[in-house]
């Protein structure tokens, strides 16, 4: 089995619901959010308050999983959150595990 990291980054608007969506599904078992700063020139999506500094606030999600499973679960997402300007990112896993 291939693990992967799904990298899910969304506007704060979406963060409450996104993270209801992903618990009810138990799939994956946990994940890691954080508030993060998105910089680029993307201004379109962007306040005026963000454009002045430079940056737009947003959310981060960190989910392990199978690449199989990150293949559906970014599917689900599609059709559950379709033009909410979710972005990710999928990334390998060499390694995993915990420090007890």
């Amino acid at each position: 089995m291939s693990l992967c990291l799904l990298y899910l980054i969304c506007s704060p608007k979406v963060e409450d619901s996104l993270s209801e969506w992903l618990l009810e599904r138990g799939d994956p078992p946990g994940f890691t959010s954080m508030a993060v700063a998105g910089h680029g020139s993307s201004e379109h999506s962007m306040t005026l308050a963000e454009q002045v500094a430079g940056r737009s606030r947003r959310v981060l999600f960190l989910l392990e999983l199978s690449e199989e499973r990150a293949h559906a679960l970014i599917d689900d997402l599609s059709a559950a959150f379709g033009g909410s300007g979710i972005h990710y990112w999928l990334a390998p896993i060499h390694a995993a595990g915990r420090i007890d």
